[in-house]
């Protein structure tokens, strides 16, 4: 639990000035690597309720970070799609998430970062996909918070919705 701690502690700052903080992150990543998904496919992916996925996505495009755009397949639908203001913020926020994570784990040399690392992603897609003894988390990411109930993208998911 200290680790887990020290992580919030390190990797909060840097998420404050993003809207609704680290669910935010969560949700302007996985509209940046995913393909345009729509706001339903979008909650179900982060496991974040409906509704408050509704909110959520009302203050990122308040921040200009994503757009809602008609879905050229279904004009019933909306296409979540980041603005070129948020990919930027999410390349910034990626690297300052890095550093911080690498203060933390400066204990542990480059080599020993890299194999905790590539630890880290592959018990986060297990987990994800369901594995046995698997807890919820989702992920694809190459960087994972262990001490919250889903995985930062801090580096591409390499895999998300839509």
């Amino acid at each position: 639990m200290a680790v887990a701690h020290a992580y919030r502690t390190a990797v909060s700052p840097v998420l404050a000035g993003v809207a609704q903080g680290a669910r935010g992150f969560q949700t302007l990543a996985a509209v940046v690597e995913g393909d345009g998904p729509n706001q339903v496919a979008l909650a179900g992916y982060l496991r974040i309720d409906r509704t408050v996925m509704t909110y959520l996505l009302d203050d990122l495009v308040a921040a200009g970070l994503v757009e809602r755009r008609l879905d050229p397949a279904d004009r019933r639908r909306r296409r979540i799609v980041a603005t070129p203001l948020g990919v930027e913020t999410l390349r910034d926020l990626q690297r300052q998430v890095r550093a911080a994570e690498d203060a933390l784990l400066s204990v542990f040399d480059e080599d020993e970062r890299a194999v905790f690392r590539s630890l880290l992603a592959r018990l986060a897609r297990t987990v994800a996909e369901g594995e046995p003894g698997g807890l919820s988390c989702e992920v694809g990411a190459d960087s994972c918070d262990v001490g919250a109930d889903s995985c930062d993208a801090t580096v591409s998911p390499g895999r998300g919705p839509g």
